[in-house]
């Protein structure tokens, strides 16, 4: 029997994990090495990391680190979580149970990329999705906004901020509101209405597309967005939490808990801006108020 539950392994679930184990608690994390921190090749926006620093890195260090406090992590995708009295009990899909008082998600969101093998090992380097933590990369740069419909042409409005030499390629060709359109031809950004045969990259930079009518275009940085991203909440939907209206774990702000007592969630599966300093203080957030309940069992 576990004092916790964690699934999933990534930046707020490691936070997590690394707080419950100074706690000396008997933790479990389970993750799918499937999330978002997985492929960012380099964060720019951590404080102590002014040259960048791979989620990978952050990953492999951080897990390192809750090992040292006796947390075990199991590399395995979670099936089933079910409630049984005071108790929940997760079922691996090698069909092995595990028991625990508390679950934490932190199952994060899954990003709807385009079908590019080589764009892989350019994210967060040359290829980004995230104008927030990104957009300070292409500082007056050209760069190439590969999206579907409105949600590429609001990519390509918020990134006006920092560039004026963009293009947004209209990917999947998808119905763009009349009102971007005009807000993008007042912004001069041109829209390409065509799909993308060919990625051209060396190594992690991104060098152009090639079009379906065969027309090259080249730029040397690129953002991505194409919507439909998949908020990883099922879990704790099954449950029974209260989700918002897009599907992310509803929560208590101070407490990190849903709305199932035991129950807690953390990083980019709960409604916020989806970054990875956020994601750390829920972690840790919640790991605080999984302790303060321990203490009440």
């Amino acid at each position: 029997m576990y004092d916790c539950i964690i699934v999933g392994g990534g930046i707020a679930g490691i936070q997590a994990a690394i707080q419950l184990g100074r706690y000396q608690h008997q933790v479990l994390v389970i993750d799918s090495s499937d999330g978002r921190s997985n492929l960012c090749r380099c964060y720019h926006n951590i404080i102590g990391w002014p040259d960048g620093v791979s989620g990978q890195y952050l990953r492999d260090i951080g897990k390192q680190q809750a090992e040292g406090y006796g947390v075990i992590f199991l590399n395995e995708i979670v099936r089933t979580v079910k409630k049984d009295f005071d108790e929940f009990v997760v079922m691996d899909q090698s069909e092995k149970f595990h028991q625990a008082k508390t679950i934490l998600f932190a199952t994060g969101v899954k990003d709807r990329l385009p079908n590019f093998a080589n764009l892989s090992p350019c994210l967060g380097i040359s290829v980004y999705i995230c104008p927030d933590c990104d957009g300070y990369e292409v500082k007056d740069k050209r760069t190439l906004v590969l999206g579907s419909g409105n949600s590429g042409a609001s990519m390509a409005l918020s990134l006006s901020y920092f560039t004026n030499r963009l293009i947004y390629i209209n990917h999947e060709q998808k119905d763009i509101d009349q009102k971007n359109k005009e807000k993008l031809k007042d912004k001069q950004i041109p829209i390409y209405n065509k799909s993308i045969a060919e990625v051209f990259t060396e190594g992690s930079l991104i060098q152009g597309v090639k079009l379906t009518d065969g027309q090259v275009i080249e730029a040397s940085h690129a953002f991505v967005s194409f919507g439909g991203n998949i908020v990883r909440s099922d879990l704790a939907k099954s449950l029974g939490t209260k989700l918002h209206k897009n599907n992310h774990i509803l929560v208590n702000p101070r407490t990190m808990m849903t709305s199932i007592n035991r129950v807690w969630a953390a990083g980019d599966v709960v409604p916020h801006s989806e970054q990875v300093t956020i994601a750390m203080g829920d972690g840790l957030q919640a790991a605080i108020w999984i302790h303060k309940k321990l203490r009440s069992i």
